[in-house]
């Protein structure tokens, strides 16, 4: 699995390039805060239930959590399921919030 840091993503999304952000925490957390992912709760990714990201099979997807622990464990089963580059946002969105701010 590959990582990359908030400071990084940040200088993707500044730069104006087109990626695949997908957020795995619940819709409450999703409410709260977020940075533009597809809503795609662990549970769901847990249960092989990935219908909306089907078409990222083969494309670079950046996960993302609050602390990148979940996202961690769902790069891990999209790995399984055949996704070939998927990308751990390491820290979440607690370090996007420390970092960057909202």
């Amino acid at each position: 699995m590959q990582t990359i840091t908030v400071e990084a993503l940040k200088a993707k999304l500044d730069a104006g390039e087109t990626i695949n952000l997908v957020d795995v925490r619940e819709p409450h957390e999703n409410a709260e805060f977020n940075i533009g992912g597809l809503l795609l709760p662990l549970g769901k990714i847990q249960t092989m239930q990935v219908e909306e990201i089907d078409d990222l099979k083969d494309q670079e997807v950046f996960i993302y959590c609050r602390s990148g622990n979940r996202s961690g464990q769902a790069c891990l089963i999209l790995e399984t399921m055949g996704y070939k580059n998927v990308v751990n946002v390491t820290g979440g969105m607690l370090a996007w919030q420390e970092k960057i701010g909202r």
